[in-house]
């Protein structure tokens, strides 16, 4: 049985068994028992000695976030770690910080590896895991692992789990679960400085080619929900990957925008103010509590005043589970939403799977209902079992829960937690894997990892996330069937199609969805199904206005060439030829940059293109930079600087980087007969 790992303590005997048990790769050695193993007599003796080839990371159907397939032999001379995950999980996207971590403290010694072993089949489809990479802005390769061959190499069992191996192809170890990051930092830099004195560590920068950087500016980015206040004729809108909230009028006038759009935790203005990926939102009177997912805070937007405060969260993931606890004292894990019900809000917390409650007014926040083991189980609050809980409604009386990871939604009334769709209280979990498309009545129904849901007229509304579909639910004989959409990803609006919609919101008459991965929101007549696409008039991305002046492309010390005399005209040519080894050539999908400087006073080269960065013309083995100059005569000292990415037969999934800076002694003379200025460049 596949399973999400989160952050429960576990030791490191009952680790080692859980992998004998997988029993796939004799030697297997959880990372927890390697770091442990004896300190090296000697400078030299392997830390971590013992180990085996690791198996083959070939058998994917398709690499992402880079530019062709990439084989272990490939990464030769790096640490690798592998991350098993899967896109649904939330475990998964809490270690996504942890990665970005290690990658950046060991940027030329680590690459990291996603390996997707999909748990819902939507998540098979490379579409969906490019789409979820670019939206938690993941910056390594990854493989889609759709029948699930590399995993069966790793005894892969659980989502996540991770596999350590060293510059030399061996297999070191491997942990599953999230809150590792200090052990694999340990882990890491002892093989560092053991390959590092060893001559088998390969410090030579990687570069990938982001699927991020093919995506297109837009004025709303992975938008999550939707909350509509009537009364007001307002819109919110969680512009998720902006890290803002857009509020519009119902027919699309935008009206306001809080947050500067960086990633950040600051109070403050509309202008200053800043989220992490924000989702679920709720409105009292004029206060916007706003589920501030990856800061794993709850924020109070004062509308009047027009400022935004923290009100419940450290900003730190919660790793222990509390039951109750000052509001600014008490670590949150990922709320996902918030719903406002008799006084009191009620946060559904996706990363420990419960509910939880903050009377308004009061200075704390306490455990609602879950029991906090990840599964569909029916019964009173503090025995009953969730599943990734991502969103709330109310009618008023009962409390309407989606829970993704279950395909199921509950509902609260009387503290008893009942489903009303879906399946709940099989055996071993087994719920948890009862997904699908099929309408019908209650426990017969199957939905494939919802996140959405409204409230009209005594019927729920359901964002089937995963089938591009709205469903619609009869509260009373709970008979589910598909409202809209036709199940296929797309764009179109006769017939409607969609991409995993997720925040949902009734009012006036119409039915607000946020279309998350179509960047959009549309606008649904409830009578008659006629859908048109919200624009919010005005709107654009958030824009940075920092003026810094360019950083330097290359650093450290310049290469001295010899003196060189150029005839004067309006332009001269600097040609770098390549020396590459072993069938390598430039990298096409990459441009090679340059920046050219002068150093000291001149008066040959046009000013106007000093100090930029630009592109230069390029084939698989050379470079050439086109300098304008003002025709006068004299001399000049040029520093000219590359970089540039270059693979073996110029494609291939890992592709090396590489820089170069000269300084270029140049003499204009109207006497001489060439233009062109030769240099070479060996990696």
């Amino acid at each position: 049985m596949f399973q999400s790992r989160g952050s429960r303590p576990r030791s490191k005997a009952a680790l080692f068994m859980l992998l004998v048990a997988a029993g796939v790769l004799a030697g297997n050695t959880p990372m927890a028992q390697a770091q442990d193993d004896p300190a090296p007599k000697v400078e030299t003796e392997n830390p971590f000695p013992g180990r085996f080839p690791a198996p083959s990371i070939d058998g994917g159907t398709a690499w992402l976030n880079c530019s062709g397939p990439i084989s272990l032999e490939d990464l030769r001379g790096k640490i690798v770690l592998l991350d098993f995950w899967t896109y649904c999980c939330i475990n998964c996207i809490h270690v996504l910080p942890d990665l970005k971590f290690l990658e950046q403290k060991y940027p030329d010694q680590l690459v990291v590896i996603g390996v997707h072993s999909a748990k819902f089949d939507n998540e098979k489809e490379s579409e969906n895991i490019r789409e979820a990479v670019v939206r938690y802005e993941i910056e390594h390769p990854v493989v889609n692992d759709a029948n699930m061959v590399i995993a069966r190499k790793y005894a892969f069992n659980s989502w996540p789990t991770f596999v350590l191996i060293d510059p030399e192809g061996n297999f070191v170890g491997r942990q599953p679960g999230e809150g590792n990051r200090e052990l694999f930092d340990r882990v890491i830099g002892q093989m560092v400085e053991y390959h590092r004195e060893k001559g088998t560590l390969d410090e030579t920068p990687v570069r990938f080619d982001l699927e991020r950087e093919k995506e297109p500016d837009r004025p709303l980015k992975y938008p999550g929900k939707v909350l509509a206040d009537e009364t007001g004729n307002r819109l919110f809108i969680s512009d998720s990957n902006h890290n803002r909230i857009v509020i519009s009028s119902l027919d699309g006038k935008l009206i306001d925008v809080i947050g500067s759009g960086k990633i950040g935790s600051a109070d403050g203005n509309f202008e200053t103010a800043s989220f992490d990926h924000p989702h679920g939102m709720e409105l009292v009177g004029e206060t916007l509590y706003v589920a501030d997912t990856e800061n794993h805070l709850i924020r109070s937007v004062d509308l009047k005043s027009k400022t935004v405060s923290t009100l419940a969260g450290t900003g730190s993931q919660a790793r222990v589970r509390l039951q109750k606890g000052k509001l600014r004292e008490t670590a949150l894990n990922s709320p996902w939403d918030v719903r406002a019900l008799d006084g009191v809000l009620y946060i559904a917390m996706a990363g420990p799977h419960q509910l939880w409650k903050h009377k308004i007014g009061s200075d704390t926040v306490e455990l609602y209902a879950g029991n906090g083991r990840e599964d569909i189980v029916d019964g009173p609050l503090a025995a009953s079992s969730l599943a990734q809980p991502s969103a709330i409604k109310t009618d008023g009386k009962s409390l309407f829960v989606v829970d993704s990871e279950g395909s199921a939604i509950r509902e609260i009334q009387d503290g008893m937690v009942t489903t009303i769709v879906g399946p709940h209280d099989l055996p071993r979990g087994r719920s948890l894997f009862e997904f699908g498309d099929i309408d019908g009545v209650g426990d017969q129904v199957r939905l494939q990892h919802p996140i959405g849901v409204a409230y009209h007229d005594g019927m729920l509304y359901v964002a089937d996330t995963y089938n591009d579909k709205i469903k619609q639910v009869n509260i009373k004989t709970r008979e589910s069937k598909s409202w809209l959409g036709t199940g296929e990803r797309g764009a179109g609006l006769d017939p409607v199609q969609m991409n995993e919609p997720a925040g949902l919101e009734a009012a006036n008459g119409h039915l607000f969805i946020a279309d998350t991965n179509n960047h959009r929101i549309l606008k649904v007549n409830l009578a008659t199904k006629e859908t048109s696409v919200l624009t919010v008039d005005g709107l654009t991305h958030p824009v940075s206005t920092a003026s810094e002046p360019p950083a330097e492309l290359v650093e450290g010390e310049a290469e001295k060439s010899s003196t060189v005399t150029i005839a004067a005209g309006k332009e001269a040519t600097l040609t770098v030829d390549f020396e590459f080894t072993d069938d390598y050539k430039l990298n096409k999908l990459a441009p090679v940059a340059y920046q050219l400087k002068a150093v000291g006073q001149q008066n040959v080269v046009d000013p106007s293109v000093l100090g930029k960065r630009k592109k230069a013309d390029s084939d698989d083995v050379s470079a050439s930079v086109t300098v304008p100059l003002t025709g006068e005569s004299g001399e000049a000292v040029l520093e000219l600087s590359i970089a540039y990415q270059y693979c073996r037969d110029g494609v291939g999934g890992v592709c090396k980087f590489a820089s170069k800076k000269w300084l270029i002694p140049v003499k204009v003379d109207p006497a001489a007969k060439t233009s062109d200025v030769k240099l070479i460049a060996k990696p």
